[in-house]
């Protein structure tokens, strides 16, 4: 779901006011298209920006760091092993390092108190056409929850099951593939979220630390997913502290 103009605009005028050229983009969404189709998109993303940014946009294209949040920010934390030329730093906001976990792969407590989605009204809303932006006329949200209370979303996204096929899943999980080369870390997760657990990213700091990579883990004590029910001096303090990092990391 989603698109490019989701991005947050304090956080974006913050960036914009510290001198930052901010490049949103959109790629193919699942279940249409499969993670490798939509890692592919974030690469080619990063190759454009760095050929074209210096001459449409004045960008220094030597110094690119990434940041996205929830499924932006597991394709951030991805892109730390599949851009090339590395970025120079990483900002994950409630994002995830292990696709194929069971609080993935299996019918999650949180959803599964709703309402079950039937089926056919799941499938109903996707599956037309390849898409790189959601309109809002598919309730594309109804199948998502399906999934989750299913526990059918790492499928749906791969195209493999990862109970039958884990190895499959190997190279699409950045907690399993971070390397010495990996990009200095920010990573920012709220304690409550109930989309994805605050231990992805705790999970993902304790890897970076173990292979010795610069990185900063911002917990949100009560924090829901997007950090909902953060106070707003508390969110405007991490928007703050985004900008220190990303000075500190891009120099």
């Amino acid at each position: 779901m989603g698109s490019r103009g989701g991005i947050d605009r304090s956080l974006l005028n913050k960036l914009l006011n510290a001198g930052y050229v901010v490049v949103s983009i959109d790629y193919r969404l699942a279940p249409e298209s499969k993670l490798p189709a939509i890692l592919e998109d974030v690469q080619d993303a990063c190759t454009w920006v760095r050929e074209k940014g210096p001459e449409l946009v004045h960008a220094d294209s030597k110094r690119l760091a990434i940041m996205g949040g929830s499924a932006g920010g597991y394709l951030t934390l991805a892109a730390g092993v599949r851009v090339e030329p590395r970025p120079m730093a990483l900002v994950s906001f409630w994002g995830c390092g292990d696709i194929a976990g069971a609080w993935y792969s299996r019918p999650d407590s949180f959803y599964s108190k709703m309402p079950p989605v039937p089926k056919e009204e799941a499938y109903q809303a996707v599956g037309r056409s390849i898409i790189s932006e959601s309109s809002g006329r598919n309730n594309r949200a109804r199948f998502y929850l399906y999934c989750r209370q299913q526990g059918l979303w790492p499928k749906e996204v791969v195209g493999q099951d990862p109970e039958k096929e884990p190895k499959a899943f190997e190279s699409f999980c950045p907690v399993r593939n971070v390397d010495a080369k990996y990009p200095p870390t920010l990573l920012i997760h709220g304690t409550k979220d109930t989309d994805v657990p605050y231990e992805q990213s705790a999970m993902m700091a304790h890897e970076l630390d173990h292979k010795g990579i610069s990185h900063e883990l911002i917990t949100v004590k009560d924090g829901g997913h997007g950090l909902a029910g953060a106070k707003p001096a508390v969110v405007a303090e991490i928007h703050d502290r985004v900008i220190s990092f990303l000075k500190k990391h891009t120099q």
